[in-house]
């Protein structure tokens, strides 16, 4: 048995939260909103993000972030990744230790850093494994069988984050590449918004086949271009999660996507949501890094039109369907001509 510290009560770090509680782990949850930790601890249930799920014995709600942390084992950092640095930082501060844990997909704005670096930046000294996957909360905290990676440089450390997370019910992989299977679980959810477009303008089952497909090839692309293995972006983090953000019900940014395509705005999309659709941001961030890479990737393009340049959808679909002629044959990982397919 281990003590874990979770932090953000959110629906993924409640589920894994949950999840390691079942397996015996002594778990503390914390998140920033002390209003809504009081809510979860009054009915040991976290009804804003994963309601009918209740909390087992081995979870304590604890809202002051040093108690949270003494004595944890692992530190799970489960927060968007506009706000991972912030709650990094507050970590850093408590001068308390653990094998950190990044359970967050996304690129920070303005750096255009993946969360791992960010956590390096601001907790220097060990390094952060790397937990992401295709693990909707909605069927993980339900038991519902899964997989995922745990991927960091060190097998070491890989594998003990393997070993407090697998179950009959979780299968955790390791890799250790880590900017590959971390850029493919946040890229892809950038696609998983084009194909909500898809479906709600009322396209069918041939052109989200081709959009996955296309945009399977863009974010190994660009992944491979930032220091990401090619494989890599063939398993579970890449195609792996790209399916399953993109077909599910349960998936946010899917769901921004078919809000779009049905003609609402930016911002009555978000305005209607209660949690973060990561896709958002990271379109602009993936938009950037292509471009300081000289790297083509005509679906992000068009997704971040959409998003900030209130680009019609069907306008951007089309724009997608309209452009050069080309071979789809692999032609390398290097020089103009592979960048630009």
């Amino acid at each position: 048995m281990s003590r874990v510290a979770v932090l953000g009560a959110g629906s993924w770090g409640t589920t894994l939260a949950v999840h390691l509680a079942q397996a015996e782990h002594e778990v503390r949850l914390w998140d920033i909103d002390s209003a809504h930790l009081d809510q979860i601890e009054g009915c040991r249930e976290n009804r804003k993000f994963l309601a009918g799920i209740a909390l087992p014995e081995g979870i304590k709600v604890q809202p002051k972030l040093e108690v949270a942390l003494d004595g944890a084992e692992f530190t799970l950092f489960v927060v968007p990744s506009h706000g991972m640095r912030g709650c990094a930082e507050r970590v850093a501060a408590t001068g308390l230790s653990s094998q950190w844990v990044c359970a967050a997909k996304g690129l920070e704005l303005g750096t255009l850093k993946r969360m791992t670096e960010v956590l390096a930046e601001t907790l220097p000294g060990v390094e952060a494994v790397l937990l992401v996957g295709p693990s909707h909360a909605e069927e993980v905290s339900r038991g519902l069988p899964t997989s995922i990676v745990a991927a960091a440089a060190s097998e070491t450390q890989a594998r003990r984050v393997q070993e407090l997370c697998a179950s009959p019910r979780l299968r955790v992989y390791t890799n250790r590449d880590v900017a590959g299977c971390e850029y493919g679980a946040g890229l892809k959810n950038v696609i998983a918004i084009a194909a909500g477009i898809c479906d709600g303008l009322g396209y069918g089952d041939n052109t989200k086949g081709a959009l996955l497909t296309r945009g399977l090839a863009e974010i190994t692309r660009l992944g491979v271009a930032l220091g990401g293995r090619r494989e890599t972006f063939y398993g579970l983090t890449g195609m792996g999660d790209l399916i399953t953000t993109a077909i599910s019900r349960h998936s946010r940014n899917r769901l921004v996507g078919e809000r779009l395509g049905r003609g609402e705005t930016v911002e009555q999309v978000l305005a209607g949501m209660v949690m973060v659709a990561e896709g958002v941001n990271t379109a602009q961030a993936a938009y950037q890094l292509a471009l300081q890479r000289g790297v083509e990737t005509p679906i992000t393009e068009q997704v971040r039109s959409i998003l900030l340049e209130r680009k019609d959808p069907r306008a951007a679909l089309e724009a997608l369907m309209a452009r050069e002629l080309k071979s789809e044959e692999w032609k390398g990982d290097t020089g103009r001509v592979a960048a630009q397919d």
